[in-house]
């Protein structure tokens, strides 16, 4: 299945891309897509573990485990500082 990946902030900077379409196996997870965006991107894998980062498919958070189908998008935000 294929799914849309929405790139942010400095995750984007990390790949170079606002989006990709990544080809997933049926029954794939956000876990699953993460560790298929390490494997092709191997700055984005660093970034991704323990740092915050939130997950949206088709704009409504989701948990890692969360599922995903055919023609989703998927928004990676990574935490925002400031102050």
């Amino acid at each position: 299945m294929m799914v849309r990946v929405r790139f942010f902030a400095s995750l984007r900077e990390a790949v170079g891309l606002e989006q990709e379409d990544v080809k997933l196996p049926p029954g794939a997870t956000i876990k699953t897509l993460l560790q298929t965006l390490a494997r092709a991107h191997p700055g984005l894998g660093a970034l991704l573990e323990g740092r915050g980062v939130r997950f949206a498919v088709n704009r409504c958070y989701v948990p890692p485990d969360a599922g995903l189908q055919e023609g989703d998008e998927v928004a990676l935000v990574p935490p925002v500082g400031g102050g």
